[in-house]
């Protein structure tokens, strides 16, 4: 069975975005950016592959499925009607058109019930792109998570996980630290 995996970049105070979406706080030097393009270049927008030397056309490695929210697909400024064309996008929304957003699937329904569903097909594991909201309400369905720490304190944004109170254990199983400070860690639910 497919897993869903909530592959995402966190400050050491929680948050994933600034309040207005902003991701350009985090510090991603060239050898950083080299190593996460060659281990996670399904998670590369398809127009910013070829800048950062991923092979627009290269096959899926880890995902064929991307799940959003509507926070995340439409990022201020930088919208881009279809983001990861290389995979199957779902974008769970119950304020946006399917007939305005013809590259992507616009689903209105429960998020729960569509990654059950996801989960049953044959493919590659789901990524969960964001945000928080959507993360929260999906955290029963995360099978595993792969957290890009950034040693950076945000101040206020986006939660990587918003939502009721809902402990929920999970367990590291690997780390790779990089010299800016930043750490990936693999998590599995416990």
């Amino acid at each position: 069975m497919r897993k869903l995996v909530y592959y995402i970049g966190v400050s050491l105070d929680g948050y994933i975005a600034g309040p207005g979406g902003e991701v350009d706080f985090y510090p991603t030097p060239a050898d950083y950016v080299a190593w996460m393009s060659a281990e996670f270049p399904d998670a590369m927008p398809t127009h910013i592959r070829p800048h950062v030397g991923v092979d627009p056309h290269l096959p899926a490695k880890h995902w064929d499925t991307v799940l959003m929210g509507r926070g995340t697909y439409i990022l201020p400024g930088e919208h881009v009607e279809s983001p990861f064309q290389h995979m199957k996008q779902y974008v769970v929304s119950n304020s946006l058109s399917q007939a305005d957003h013809p590259g992507v699937e616009i689903y209105a329904g429960d998020p729960v019930e569509l990654v059950r569903e996801l989960k049953q097909q044959d493919g590659l594991d789901i990524w969960l792109c964001g945000g928080g909201n959507l993360a929260g309400q999906l955290l029963g369905e995360i099978d595993e998570m792969i957290i890009k720490s950034y040693p950076v304190i945000a101040g206020s944004g986006v939660s990587v996980f918003g939502g009721v109170f809902q402990p929920t254990q999970f367990t590291p199983v690997r780390r790779k630290e990089f010299d800016n400070g930043a750490q990936v860690t693999w998590f599995e639910r416990a």
